[in-house]
């Protein structure tokens, strides 16, 4: 057993649930584990199909994009993957062990439209308590920069400037592009992702049906918050 055995299992098992899932068509997808007391991740090889994965083709990179080991080249998406974990999951009581990125249909929609995902339901109030934020584009001088590793600036950039905590709202969209979302570890982030995917088709289908409706009620969306999440949640068993 090598010293990233079970990184490199989790890693895939999570990428393995993005077709099992329908969150992405081909190889559009990839899902990372971080290790945080190791400074690494394991994230998908890039353009593999999901099919000839295995957990030793998972590739192990640190949070600077050196490959560590692995023999196949990390995800194109490898650096922005890099900059979310150094700017939200190194920090002391960070909850964040997996990200994952797709091009699933409803929440991409969102995304080329630059618009961020209205909440309008407790389907969404019991994941997170605002909408689901999208970016502007990236500008020309960032995508000619370092494309992949100017969008994980971007999407901390926006995460400060709308003062968002990434552990509580833990999706966004990237304007034009689509969806990353992450969780304390590598399946909750597919977990999360798969939510996204829902709350956007629920979101496009009510306003096809009343194109003027207005956004959940706060004391609707604070109580189905807080029953699944806040100090007294009584959702679940214990």
């Amino acid at each position: 057993m090598g010293k990233y055995t079970e990184l490199q299992r989790e890693a895939y098992e999570a990428n393995m649930q993005i077709p099992a899932q329908h969150l992405a068509l081909y190889t559009w997808g990839n899902v990372s584990a971080f290790d945080k007391a190791a400074g690494v991740f394991a994230i998908k090889p890039s353009g593999v199909p999901y099919p000839e994965l295995t957990p030793e083709s998972m590739v192990i990179v640190d949070l600077e994009g050196n490959v560590v080991e692995g023999k196949l080249r990390p995800s194109s998406d490898t650096p922005t993957h890099a900059v979310i974990y150094s700017e939200f999951a190194v920090s002391d009581g960070a909850k964040i062990g997996g990200i994952i990125h797709t091009h699933s249909t409803y929440a991409v929609s969102w995304a080329q439209a630059v618009k961020a995902v209205p909440l309008f339901g407790t389907t969404h109030a019991d994941h997170i308590q605002t909408e689901v934020p999208c970016t502007p584009y990236l500008s020309r001088e960032a995508v000619q920069n370092d494309y992949e590793k100017e969008t994980g600036n971007l999407i901390v950039s926006h995460f400060r400037s709308l003062k968002l905590n990434p552990y509580e709202v833990n999706m966004v969209l990237v304007g034009g592009h689509g969806p990353f979302a992450w969780g304390a570890t590598a399946d909750k982030a597919v977990y999360n992702a798969a939510v996204l995917e829902e709350v956007s088709h629920m979101a496009m289908n009510t306003l096809q049906i009343n194109p003027s409706q207005q956004p959940l009620p706060d004391y609707i969306i604070n109580k189905h918050y807080m029953r699944k999440h806040g100090p007294n949640a009584y959702y679940g068993q214990k």
